[in-house]
């Protein structure tokens, strides 16, 4: 059996009505003897946009204090074993495989209760678990999936949450307001929950975040709200864009985590000298198409918001761009990314993945395609300066079909 096969498998195999089973999940975190409230302290990180990059940086700035650091975020770029990280470094195939074999042995033991499936995302949080039990490691940076309160996260015990932006994602999924949502996400703190802190929200937003944290979380814990300055006060240059302010959220909440173990902060040169080498894959990062005089900006943008920053820095930085690709679910800011484009020539990809259908209507002057079909050569035809946008799994797949490095988010 394939060892990925265990992280998909019940999801896959999921009936219609069927839901994710957080009791299920718990029952596979005791058969597994990994308790809710680990002695390996777990830095949880939620939020509709800006998640793996909050989840990057604090681990980078965890490391650089001379912390062993697992981390866990997803969707993965090029393959699954990316999704558990060792300070900064992505899993081996032999890891990752002996980690799904171990799992696979509990999930056997379980009762068949007929409950729900045991989600993949929760399952590879699971798997950082493992590892950083294995490891002996000194802390878990864990990037929970859509949502908090229903998410595996919280049978984690995080001590720190960091909470990126939040906005009208998965409206009827996580709830039926921006409000609600950001309850949801908030919810996954809880009594272990010391320190939580966020970027500037919305008002409404930022109420029920204020009103959940207080109700869950441990005695005296309240939000405290993030203001990324305009420059660095550590000597590294913050990421382009959109990236710059959970980059800061996430050194933030590290910080918080040293202190509540009493651990010291970096060195001012070590640190800037992590922080230098963090590479954010999928981030307007810049590859070019091998062979040919053709370089492509790939941006996990998918909103509106999103694709008029990464168009700011494409022209900023090549004066101008050839084309467009973009791939985004209909369930994401498709509207605004149409507005944000404009006239551009823009190519709508599409993902044979169901759930991911991209059949919102579109303007008449753009193209289509499969994304399965994208070849180097298409990309170069395209033009000289290709901007590609959407989901990360599409994103992903432009950094396969590029050959590009994700082995390696920093270098300690």
């Amino acid at each position: 059996m394939p060892s990925m096969d265990v992280f998909f498998r019940e999801w896959r195999e999921r009936r219609p009505e069927e839901r994710r089973s957080l009791a299920r999940a718990a029952s596979l975190l005791h058969e597994l003897d990994l308790p809710g409230n680990p002695a390996i302290p777990v830095l949880g990180v939620v939020g509709s946009k800006g998640k793996g990059t909050t989840a990057t940086y604090a681990s980078a700035h965890l490391a650089a204090a001379g912390l062993r650091v697992v981390t866990v975020t997803g969707p993965s770029f090029r393959g699954h074993r990316e999704r558990v990280r060792v300070n900064g470094a992505a899993s081996s195939e032999t890891e990752i495989a002996a980690l799904a074999e171990e799992i696979d042995a509990a999930r056997r033991g379980l009762p068949d209760t007929g409950g729900g499936y045991l989600a993949p995302s929760g399952l590879f949080l699971i798997a950082g678990l493992l590892r950083a039990r294995h490891l002996n490691a000194d802390a878990c940076v864990l990037e929970a999936g859509m949502g908090g309160r229903g998410d595996e996260l919280r049978l984690a015990g995080p001590r720190v949450v960091a909470l990126a932006s939040v906005f009208a994602e998965h409206i009827g999924v996580l709830g039926d307001s921006v409000a609600e949502i950001a309850a949801e996400k908030a919810g996954v703190a809880g009594p272990s929950t010391q320190a939580f802190v966020c970027l500037p929200q919305s008002p409404e937003a930022a109420g029920a975040v204020d009103r959940t944290v207080r109700e869950v979380a441990a005695e005296g814990t309240r939000p405290g709200t993030v203001h990324p300055p305009a420059t660095e006060s550590n000597g590294a240059r913050p990421p382009h864009g959109l990236a710059a302010a959970p980059a800061h959220l996430g050194g933030a909440a590290a910080g918080h985590l040293l202190r509540l173990l009493g651990r010291p902060p970096a060195e001012p040169e070590r640190l800037a000298a992590v922080l230098s080498s963090v590479h954010l894959p999928a981030r307007l990062s810049h590859h070019p198409v091998p062979g040919t005089r053709t370089e492509v900006v790939v941006d996990s943008a998918i909103n509106g918001t999103g694709v008029a920053a990464a168009v700011e820095h494409a022209r900023r930085h090549w004066g101008g761009i050839d084309h467009v690709l973009l791939c985004l679910p209909d369930h994401k800011d498709v509207d605004g990314a149409v507005a944000a484009l404009g006239s551009l020539p823009v190519t709508a990809v599409r993902l044979p993945e169901s759930h991911l259908r991209f059949g919102h209507e579109m303007p008449a002057h753009w193209r289509h395609r499969d994304a399965e079909s994208l070849s180097r050569a298409e990309l170069a035809e395209l033009g000289e300066r290709v901007l590609a946008l959407g989901t990360v799994y599409f994103t992903g797949r432009v950094l396969d079909l590029l050959d590009a490095d994700t082995e390696r988010l920093f270098t300690v």
